[in-house]
């Protein structure tokens, strides 16, 4: 129960952020970047795997199972404290601490889920989540702007980056 949002948007960073951000960096010195524009596709890499660890917690409480594959409120099920999760846990409201003494439960069933699925909004955990996904990405295409990409592959970017952002909606 003590973990913190700093801590959870680092292992995020360190985790999907680093994947995709290793990615865009090795594929950008294999067409032929230079270390500088290299470096700032890492950048836009990592901004853009938060933004993606971000979208999949708010799809692993919302989402739909026909579309994610997933079962609904199954992160909520086992517990998982996912980032929408901790901004709620660590806002100082009362439906956070409502949400702490449900997580605490031993056993919760599918209506404390659907419960939790509440207090995690009504906490503000869910805008906090889609407010920080926008955030990561508005990031990565500052990023962008840096590493001079050509036109085509600027576009494709942008077109990324929006496909991130309507997966968490």
């Amino acid at each position: 129960m003590d973990v913190g949002l700093a801590e959870c948007l680092s292992m995020a960073e360190r985790k999907t952020g680093a994947l995709i951000g290793a990615a865009c960096q090795l594929g950008a010195l294999a067409a032929g970047a230079g270390p500088e524009a290299a470096e700032s596709y890492r950048a836009l890499g990592r901004r853009l795997g938060v933004a993606f660890q971000l979208a999949d917690d708010l799809l692993g409480i919302w989402g739909d199972p026909e579309v994610t594959g997933k079962p609904a409120g199954g992160d909520l099920t086992s517990r998982k404290k996912s980032l929408p999760v901790v901004a709620a846990l660590t806002s100082g409201t009362t439906p956070g601490d409502q949400l702490a003494r449900l997580y605490r439960r031993e056993d919760p069933d599918e209506q404390g889920m659907a419960r939790a699925a509440r207090l995690i909004e009504d906490a503000g955990g869910r805008d906090w989540a889609w407010w920080e996904t926008t955030r990561q990405v508005q990031q990565a295409m500052d990023h962008m702007t840096s590493a001079k990409p050509a036109r085509g592959g600027a576009a494709d970017l942008r077109l990324l980056a929006g496909l991130v952002l309507r997966r968490s909606l």
